[in-house]
């Protein structure tokens, strides 16, 4: 979900920034994961399977019509993709056979698929309407495009804001997930609007306020560096 990613940076790699919450001890196990998986297992093996946890999260919300039991594949779903997603680059790095170029590129288009089918699958469950899930996909990805400006004309590529990462993003929507059957599908009042998609609307409103401010810094930042330079 874009944290780490196979050997990804751009030929004049960025500065990575990640400072969320969990990253210290993410990194210190995923290279205890890398030293230890087999030769044959390469970064693309691990991008796809990422992605396959993707299909398995959409797969698993849509399902949850017939019974909530079905969430538990949404479940396992997010640990398939933090698994796949997180030791892709990891992996590359370790083994040092990088492909900045191919890795920015791909990993970084399966991703954004990937957060299609993940968060607009949340909209095809009985839980959240799917325009209020798009709305969050929208909002996520308008970050995910300041960060990819940010490492062009910044030279830093930010892996986390907040304190929270993509780790971090699965862990709550992997909670949010576990409470669906405890609170229900129900409307709250009369406003149409699930507790669930009252959640998304706040995050989204969280991720475009930091898209908003972000944004802002930057340009002033550039617009001070360029006036210096004239």
């Amino acid at each position: 979900m874009g944290g780490d990613f196979k050997g990804s940076e751009p030929v004049q790699a960025p500065v990575r920034i990640q400072q969320n919450i969990l990253a210290r001890g993410e990194r210190r196990f995923l290279d205890f994961l890398c030293a230890r998986l087999p030769r044959w297992i390469t970064p693309d093996h691990l991008t796809t399977l990422g992605f396959v946890g993707a299909a398995m999260v959409a797969a698993g919300y849509l399902l949850s019509w017939l019974a909530p039991a079905w969430l538990a594949l949404c479940v396992a779903g997010y640990v398939v993709n933090w698994f796949g997603d997180s030791l892709d680059g990891s992996l590359a790095r370790w083994r040092r056979i990088e492909r900045p170029s191919y890795g920015y590129f791909v990993d970084h288009s399966v991703d954004g698929l990937a957060i299609f089918l993940m968060v607009g699958g949340i909209g095809l469950s009985p839980y959240m309407r799917f325009d209020v899930a798009l709305i969050c996909v929208v909002a996520y990805l308008l970050l995910a495009i300041h960060t990819f400006l940010s490492a062009k004309v910044m030279g830093e590529f930010r892996l986390s804001y907040m304190a929270g990462g993509p780790t971090e993003l699965r862990l709550m929507l992997i909670a949010m997930t576990a409470l669906m059957p405890v609170v229900g599908a129900g409307d709250v009042g009369r406003i149409n609007f699930t507790p669930f998609d009252l959640f998304g609307l706040g995050m989204a409103a969280l991720l475009v306020t930091l898209f908003v401010v972000q944004s802002v810094a930057t340009a002033r930042v550039l617009h001070r560096r360029d006036r210096s330079r004239a």
